[in-house]
């Protein structure tokens, strides 16, 4: 896989040899996050109809910066000439990339402007301009920031670092699979949220190269199913992006990461936003851990689809744990 280029982006797919060298160069730099189980996760999957099912939590939400998408940023900035990081960069998001990014920036030295919708997460935006980098607040979404992103990069002669659209982002965050893997050898499937793609496709990769028998199964809001519904369609689509969990809140699919969940994905579920307060309600109260509404999608996933995970040992990527003070009132008052 790692050798051919995407059907929709034309960016070569990054291979299990990527994954590797981005393991050796971020190694140190990012927590070997624990992989959990907790009685109570699989009591309530049981009850809602997974019987059987056991559950193992990759905790990204205790990963620096609170999120999975550290190591791949790491694993950009590290890998880029220093003309380039001189030069600087700009970036979009809604908050984990973002944090990731300045995170990054601020290891290597390189200038980083951040580009977030105008009513961010407070928590999240607090966390980047803590970090150091500059941050332009435009529009109402990701998209609208997106687009200010890609035209602030050029007038400013800074390198545009994409969601999802950077073959050495995927590569990092697979690392997270990589460890997972070798923590529970034994799993059947894994969970992971999708906005832009990464985590899951990362998971794809290391899935084909080392566990053939595992199915990666991604998940993502119904309020925003661009990234499913590209899937779906087999090409990228844009869908309404009104999902209030922010960190998969996009309303677009991505070349790249679409080219390699088309490859090696087992299939992709929707759940509501109530699914997503539901599960953080559960981290929370059975796990003592903390998930914002992304972070908190697999095990969504598992109790909404409950038919699909019976009898199989269940990989669930906890991917953040950046919540906003009203996403925790309300993931408490969920039912």
């Amino acid at each position: 896989m790692g050798d051919r280029l995407t059907t929709l982006s034309g960016m070569r797919t990054p291979g299990i040899h990527d994954v590797l060298t981005a393991q050796r160069r971020i190694d140190g730099l990012v927590v070997r996050t624990p992989a959990t189980t907790y009685a109570e996760l699989d009591r309530h999957a049981q009850d809602a109809g997974a019987a059987g099912a056991s559950l193992v939590v990759k905790h990204e939400n205790l990963q620096h910066t609170g999120a999975f998408k550290v190591r791949g940023a790491l694993n950009l900035l590290l890998g880029l000439e220093e003309a380039a990081r001189r030069r600087g960069i700009v970036a979009y998001s809604t908050g984990n990339h973002a944090q990731g990014i300045a995170y990054a920036a601020r290891h290597t030295g390189t200038r980083c402007t951040i580009v977030m919708p105008t009513d961010p997460n407070p928590v999240k935006e607090r966390a980047v301009r803590a970090l150091g980098a500059d941050v332009v607040l435009h529009g109402a979404t990701f998209d609208d920031a997106r687009t200010h992103a890609e035209q602030l990069a050029p007038a400013t002669g800074a390198r545009l670092v994409a969601a999802a659209d950077e073959p050495a982002l995927v590569a990092g965050v697979a690392t997270a699979t990589l460890e997972l893997l070798q923590q529970a050898p034994d799993l059947d499937v894994l969970l992971v949220p999708v906005g832009g793609g990464s985590g899951a496709g990362g998971a794809c990769l290391v899935a084909a190269a080392l566990a053939p028998h595992l199915d990666v199964v991604a998940v993502q809001s119904a309020a925003s199913p661009a990234a499913h519904d590209s899937w779906r369609a087999g090409e990228l689509v844009t869908r309404p992006n009104r999902t209030r969990a922010e960190g998969i809140a996009v309303g677009c699919g991505f070349g790249l990461t679409q080219g390699i969940l088309r490859e090696r994905l087992a299939d992709f579920l929707l759940v509501t936003d109530d699914d997503l307060a539901r599960a953080q309600r559960l981290y929370l109260t059975g796990a003592r851990t903390v998930a914002e509404g992304a972070g908190a999608a697999a095990l969504a996933a598992v109790l909404a689809h409950p038919d699909r995970f019976a009898g199989r040992r269940v990989g669930v990527v906890c991917s953040g744990g950046n919540a906003s003070e009203a996403e925790l009132v309300r993931g408490l008052g969920a039912a």
